[in-house]
This record gives structure tokens, C-alpha cells and sequence, in this order.
């Protein structure tokens, strides 16, 4: 069972909170986390602050280690974490990442409005839940064999644009147009390829789903407009990563970044942390892998966007075309990226990495796309079935304090084996309806793991990032019915 914490942490402005590297031999950096009093103190409930301390640990870390609102306790490394690493000197490490390697989300807009979507909120729920293939182990209408997954793997959503699931438009609208070109399928076990030669095209269990929304408000007008967003906009959600083969991927290199410890002299202080130099051929050969479920994953939600898309035309009696729907954004929370940051006031390419935490570029920068660049770069951020989510903007303050990144979503305030013990599935689902929220679920057990109860409330945690200046409002989305994993 864990306990509270009670390090130290210095006060730095009204949303960070500095763990001083004095606090415990080994650290090299500071840890910072952005986040108010209130969620402070839930903080310290748990083993999250304690992992930040220790990742703040990793060789190469550059000042500071940080965390998001969403904070809570991961494996080795906190999620919502963040933690830059020089490339001459510093590591890359799974724990780092995590096992579901570009947990992502993405979000489709339409043409429809509230009071299109309300008569046929039930019957669309059930037929996307018929035809977006979701649960633990799932397989999905597309069969591949061990050629074609690797092919899948170092192209990423471009494969699925190619095999005709979406347009070359999706691509401009996601992170890395969907493809990280350090992809190379042979650092990726058979164990892992076969683990997704049948899940490409399907959402997987825990806290994925496809979610129908509306945009109930608008925040930023200049910004939602580019952006294509307005109120009684129906919008949809959807949320899922690399499935099994991500995971094999990580559970494979944990087991080599446990031998590199003792083939380079490096110390952790959680085997959990287990690392391997950026550079040396471990760290390169695991980037690599790491691509490679990056890549499934961007696939597998282009290819889950054609079954909504399929799915919601079937419902209207229309086409995706004429229902208008486009691509907003598609951002990933687990993942390493290289990336350039002002370090010591000079521009230095780092390996940045985020475990629950998102990409916020401000406006200007080269990687977002044209289409954004002068606003910044589309952030989407769920929150729970019965909140609301948000789109938001990266910031400039971004780049200056946190690495480019912001938070990913609500945070879990409670375990799932927690959350089962406090509410039954039909309660959770009688009260999702009670607000107007239809839900499908592919296991009895989800729905009450997933309970809104199970989360913190997303509307303050984007209110702290939006505070802090990493990251601005631009429309707030409710739910109105959902399918998960």
C-alpha cells in the first residue's frame, strides 16, 4: 500500500512546484510540477512524486524533470511525466514511454449539429459499437500477415491511407504525419509482430473508446475558427494506441535496458527506470522498435476513423464527404521524440520524453501543420465519460517551461481494481444516462473502472494548464454517448 509523501517542495510560482535535486542522492536535475495547491495535495497521495524525483535521476536529464496536472503514478516513471535527455550523453527508457507506446487521440469533425445527433444518439452508439471492433484481445476485419504488419510498422498511417482507410488530408493532421521515419521493423520481435497481425483496426480495452461529442462552448472565437470548430458542432473522439504488439515492444526492451545497466555502469534508482544510452546500440535499437508501435498505432486509429466514418454514414444515409468529416488533429501522450529545445540559451536537439503528457507547439513553429501554424498546434485532451473534454492550443510558455508539452487528460484519482470495488457497471451506466449519455462497453467490468468517480475532474486540470500559460482553451466538448474499449 503506499503512502503520502512528504519530501520537500518549494514553491516557484502560483502552478509549479519544485522538488529542489538536493532532496535525494542521485538527482540530477530538479523536478517540477505544474499543477495548484489543491492538486498538489492529490499528488502526494501515492508513488508519483516519488517517481518524479527519480526520474530526475536518468543520466543526461535536462533541467528540470517535470509533470503535468494529471499527474499519477506509473511504471517506474510518473504519468504525466516529461523528461528531456540529451542525445551525447544522455538514455531513452521504456518506463519512460510506457507499455501502450502512442496512446493517442484524435478527433473527427462533422457538419452535424445537436439537434441532428440527439434522435440518433442510441442507434449511432450501437452500430459504432457493432463496427469498431473493441475489447481485450480483439481482432479486427483487417488480416495481415508477418510481412505486411512490418510493412504497417515503418509506415504507419500512411499504409492505411495507401490500403484506402482515409485521405492524404489525415496525415497532414496528425503528429509526424503518422510516420516516425526512425521505424525499422527489424529491431521488432516475431513475438510483437504477431501479437498485431490480427488488432490493426481495433480499439483494445481500459480507457479507449470512440466518443460522439458537441462542442458546448467556444472559447478562443479566432482560434476555433481556424480550427473549424463552433457551438452544436458534433465532434467525434477517438482514443487508443499500439494494442499488444506496443506492449510487447515494451515488455521485450525492459529486459534488454536491464542488461544495459550493468553493460554501461549506470545506476537507477528503480529497475523500472532501466535504460540504455541514446546512442549506444540498445538505445538506438529500441528508438527503433519504439517507432515501429508508434507507427501501428497512428495506423490503427486511421484505420478505426474509417470504421467510424463508414459507421456514421450508414446512420445518416450519407457519405463521411457530405457529413464533413475532416481530421481536426491527431496528438500522441506516449512517446519519445527528437526534438530541438533552448537548453542553457542555446538550441540543442534532445530526446523528449512523454509518458502521459502531449505535445503543445506555440504558433510559428516548423512542425505544426501549415494549416495551424499561425494559431499553434491543436492539443486534444478527453476527459472522462461524463465530463467534458477539451481542444486546446499550444502556448509559447510551452516551449520556455515544459519542453513543448502539456497535460493529456483527467489523470486517474483511483485504481481500476478501486474504482470496480466502488460502483457496478449498470450503476455507472444509469447515471451516464440520467445525464443525457448514452454508453456501450465491451467487457461488464469497464464501464465501472471508467467511471467519471475513477478520474480527476478534466475541466481543473485544463484550467491549471491554461493558467500556467502552456496551453489555452479553445472549445470545451460534452458527451453525449460513447463506446469503450
Amino acid at each position: 500500500m503506499s503512502s503520502a509523501w512528504n519530501g520537500p517542495l518549494e514553491r516557484i510560482d502560483e502552478f509549479r512546484w519544485r522538488i529542489p535535486k538536493h532532496y535525494k542522492q542521485g538527482m540530477r536535475a530538479d523536478a517540477v510540477v505544474v499543477t495548484d495547491r489543491q492538486g498538489l495535495e492529490v499528488a502526494r497521495d501515492g508513488e508519483a512524486l516519488e517517481q518524479l524525483a527519480n526520474s530526475a535521476c536518468l543520466p543526461g536529464i535536462c533541467q528540470p524533470a517535470l509533470a503535468m496536472p494529471d499527474i499519477h503514478s506509473g511504471y517506474g516513471f510518473p504519468i504525466g511525466g516529461v523528461g528531456a535527455m540529451r542525445l551525447e550523453d544522455g538514455v531513452i527508457t521504456p518506463g519512460g514511454i510506457g507499455f501502450d507506446i502512442n496512446c493517442g487521440v484524435r478527433l473527427v469533425k462533422t457538419n452535424l449539429e445537436l439537434a441532428d445527433a440527439v434522435p440518433k444518439i442510441k442507434s449511432w452508439i450501437d452500430r459504432l459499437y457493432r463496427d469498431v471492433p473493441s475489447g481485450l484481445g480483439a481482432r479486427g476485419p483487417i488480416q495481415l500477415g508477418a510481412d505486411e504488419v512490418r510493412r504497417v510498422l515503418e509506415c504507419g498511417a500512411e499504409w492505411a491511407v495507401r490500403a484506402g482507410y482515409g485521405s492524404r488530408a489525415d496525415l497532414e493532421c496528425t503528429e509526424e504525419r503518422g510516420r516516425m521515419e526512425a521505424a525499422d521493423a527489424a529491431a521488432v520481435s516475431a513475438r510483437a509482430v504477431e501479437r498485431g497481425m490480427p488488432q490493426l483496426g481495433t480499439m483494445g480495452s481500459g480507457n479507449h473508446f470512440v466518443e460522439i461529442e458537441v462542442v458546448e462552448e467556444v472559447l478562443e472565437p479566432d482560434v476555433a475558427k481556424i480550427f473549424g470548430l463552433y457551438v452544436d458542432q458534433v465532434v467525434m473522439m477517438i482514443h487508443t494506441g499500439s494494442r499488444g504488439l506496443g506492449h510487447q515492444v515494451c515488455t521485450d526492451y525492459l529486459t534488454t535496458m536491464s542488461a544495459a545497466l550493468k553493460k554501461y555502469g549506470i545506476s537507477v534508482p528503480d529497475r523500472q527506470l532501466a535504460c540504455a544510452p541514446f546512442e549506444s546500440p540498445e538505445g538506438q535499437r529500441y528508438f527503433a522498435a519504439m517507432a515501429c508501435a508508434a507507427n501501428f498505432a497512428w495506423a490503427n486509429r486511421q484505420c478505426i476513423t474509417h470504421w467510424a466514418r463508414q459507421a456514421t454514414a450508414r446512420e445518416f444515409g450519407s457519405t463521411p464527404e457530405s457529413l464533413g468529416m475532416t481530421l481536426l488533429y491527431d496528438v500522441c501522450h506516449n512517446i519519445a521524440k527528437i526534438e530541438e529545445h533552448s537548453v542553457d540559451d542555446r538550441l540543442r536537439k534532445l530526446c523528449v520524453h512523454r509518458k502521459g503528457a502531449t505535445r503543445a507547439f506555440p504558433p510559428g513553429h516548423p512542425e505544426v501543420p501549415a494549416a495551424y501554424r499561425d494559431v499553434g498546434q491543436p492539443v486534444i485532451v478527453p476527459g472522462d465519460m461524463g465530463r467534458n473534454s477539451y481542444v486546446l492550443v499550444g502556448a509559447p510558455r510551452a516551449m520556455e517551461v515544459a519542453f513543448g508539452s502539456t497535460c493529456h487528460g483527467a489523470g486517474r484519482l483511483m485504481s481500476r481494481n478501486e474504482a470496480l470495488r466502488a460502483r457496478k457497471s449498470d450503476e455507472v451506466k444509469q447515471s451516464l444516462a440520467e445525464a443525457g449519455i448514452y454508453a456501450r462497453a465491451s467487457s461488464r467490468s469497464s464501464l465501472a473502472e471508467e467511471a467519471p468517480q475513477a478520474y480527476k475532474d478534466v475541466n481543473d486540470i485544463v484550467d491549471i494548464t491554461h493558467r500556467a500559460g502552456i496551453s489555452m482553451k479553445v472549445a470545451r466538448l460534452k458527451p453525449l454517448g460513447v463506446v469503450k474499449g
